[in-house]
């Protein structure tokens, strides 16, 4: 699956476990594998020109100081190189060992922004990193360059949260929510499951609360004749029999097209429908669970072009407790997600001119019955015809 892997070296345990992990996974697709260490000479440089003013008089002459920044740059250059070919070196050899290509790379300036630079230039398929390095302390949630790198990395990325690896527990679980992003990280998961002989299971959270508020805070701040017009009590009444069950038939649905998918691949897929705000009831589950790796897509079902990454792919990085693999792949959604009913040009417009927050589940709706009654192409009639089913 993966053909080239990188891996930011800085010496922490954090890293050194997902040199172990990462290497594994190279191990089963003999991938070519690289080391990346950054130092920041210039920083270091900048910070010791700021300092010069507070040097005793004799030395602040020009030339002077011109011969401190040359010994001081000198040493920093070099030192820093040495200290980096020092975390290259021992990567390198368990590479090695391991009968993969490696190579080793420094690069100079600041840490995020070179590992961004090194993944989108060189092509690598996986970046693997530490989710902390070695300024950690009591209350970091994740490390600022492995939060910062992971925003900004076009390619699947792996961070470790457990030190304590080679030895794995738990499965791997894919978090999904209909999208063809989630359905790659399922896809990853299954791949993952085999290279580390681990079971592989499959998370879809449901919010019926956030509808709920959403609907009745519009209720709040209609006027007595807009309530009319607006029909709420039985608006709410329909919310609260009908989409709130929707919404879980929607999601379960997910779940049943994950198993299909997996069991296409050998796997038997364990299932879990969760109810409530989706990376709250996430990042619960891995807290009771404790699996080996969480896998999410790098955005959701209602990502836009511009978003570098979802909520719950943000949340889940800062808080699961577990090793996180974001993925930034998309697979082809299975039969049962892509509907294979048709929709005429007039029924898409009505479909689209419904409050988004409630459109997946009209659609859904709308092609079970249209399944259920041999109806090829959905038109308006029939969707008036769905809606006198719902109201009886």
């Amino acid at each position: 699956m993966y053909k080239k892997i990188l891996f930011c070296l800085d010496n922490s345990d954090y890293a050194n476990a997902g040199v172990e992990a990462g290497l594994t996974i190279a191990g089963a697709s003999r991938s070519i594998v690289a080391g990346c260490h950054v130092y920041a000479a210039r920083l270091h440089s900048e910070r010791f020109r700021e300092m010069e003013d507070g040097l005793p008089p004799e030395y602040r002459t020009e030339d002077k100081l011109k011969g401190q920044r040359e010994v001081h740059e000198g040493l920093i250059e070099q030192g820093l190189k040495i200290i980096s070919d020092s975390y290259l070196a021992p990567f390198l050899a368990r590479a090695e060992a391991a009968g993969l290509a490696a190579t080793g790379v420094s690069r100079e300036g600041k840490n995020f922004e070179e590992v961004v630079r090194e993944a989108e230039e060189n092509a690598y398929d996986l970046v693997v990193m530490g989710a902390h390095g070695l300024g950690k302390t009591g209350l970091s949630r994740i490390g600022s360059v492995v939060e910062r790198a992971a925003r900004r990395v076009k390619t699947d990325i792996l961070i470790m949260r457990d030190a304590s690896y080679p030895w794995p527990s738990g499965d791997i679980i894919a978090a999904i929510d209909g999208s063809a992003a989630s359905f790659g990280a399922l896809n990853a998961a299954v791949h993952l499951s085999k290279v580390f002989n681990t079971g592989v299971a499959a998370l879809s959270a449901f919010d019926p609360d956030f509808h709920r508020t959403a609907f009745r805070s519009i209720a709040g701040v209609l006027s007595d004749e807009a309530g009319r017009l607006f029909r709420f009590k039985e608006q709410e009444k329909l919310h609260d029999e009908i989409i709130d069950a929707g919404l879980a038939r929607i999601y379960a649905g997910h779940l049943e097209s994950a198993a299909k998918t997996a069991g296409a691949a050998g796997i038997i897929l364990k299932t879990t429908l969760l109810s409530g705000k989706a990376s709250a009831e996430i990042i619960s589950y891995c807290r009771t669970k404790m699996p080996f790796i969480l896998a999410l897509g790098r955005t959701g079902a209602h990502a836009t072009a511009t978003l570098d990454i979802g909520s719950v792919a943000e949340n889940c990085l800062r808080e699961a407790p577990c090793n996180i693999l974001i993925t930034s792949g998309k697979a082809a959604l299975p039969p049962s997600v892509a509907s294979g009913v048709e929709w005429d040009v007039e029924a898409e417009k009505i479909l689209l001119s419904i409050p988004s927050f409630v459109r997946v589940l009209v659609r859904k709706m709308a092609e079970d019955a249209a399944t259920k009654d041999g109806v090829a192409v959905i038109t308006p009639q029939f969707m008036r015809k769905v809606r006198e089913r719902l109201g009886k």
